[in-house]
């Protein structure tokens, strides 16, 4: 794969935005099979050698929790034409597992967190970056939903948790980089019109590379 026709797609936003549903709707759309898909959250940093209890208190929120250089390199190697093994991490347990999924080189490169716009790393490899905008009382019950049911959290713990860092890392490091988007999706997933919009933009872009 010639990085020269690769197309890297960011999708950033607040926690339980709808980034993964825009990453879905991309992904339908275009064809598995034509992305490479780099989820930021798989590259949290393996603290597995301090118990489950200290690793529950982490700050999750913080650019630093992220092992972004990894990511960085990951995405190089794609560009260059070699596949990468991407982490798997265990949210349930708060750590990164043995597991690995191999990601091969592909048209689209599409990485999706809500800290990526806050590095200028991966800013700097991305043709197109997509701030996905939705209100925070719509967030914090979607992430509630998916942490009651998917991973296995108390809702006194996830209460705790928005309140000391997801909150208070949105604000100082997620919201701001909205400004680094080239597009800001509002009420995330649900704008079919801006979904339409970003996938054309997508689809050209891919034509103008490979003719």
């Amino acid at each position: 794969m010639d990085s020269d026709s690769t197309v890297v797609f960011g999708v950033a936003g607040g926690t339980a935005s709808g980034k993964t549903t825009v990453a879905d709707t991309i992904l339908e759309t275009v064809g598995a099979s034509r992305v490479a898909y780099l989820p930021h959250d798989a590259y949290y940093r393996n603290m597995s050698h301090l118990p489950l209890e200290e690793r529950a208190q982490l700050n999750y929120d913080h650019p630093n929790s992220l092992e972004t250089e990894l990511l960085v390199r990951h995405i190089e190697k794609l560009l260059a034409g070699e596949a990468v093994d991407v982490p798997v991490y265990d949210f349930t347990e708060h750590r990164r597992t043995e597991k690995t999924i191999r990601v091969v080189p592909s048209p689209i490169i599409l990485v999706e967190g809500i800290l990526i716009f806050t590095d200028s790393r991966l800013r700097e490899l991305m043709d197109i970056k997509i701030y996905v905008d939705t209100d925070p009382d719509v967030r914090f019950i979607r992430r509630m939903v998916r942490d009651l049911e998917e991973r296995g959290r108390s809702l006194d713990s996830i209460i705790k948790q928005y309140l000391e860092t997801v909150r208070p890392m949105h604000l100082e490091f997620v919201e701001p980089s909205k400004r680094y988007a080239d597009i800001i999706i509002p009420r995330g997933g649900l704008n079919k019109v801006a979904l339409d919009m970003v996938v054309a933009r997508l689809m050209a872009l891919l034509r103008e590379r490979q003719p």
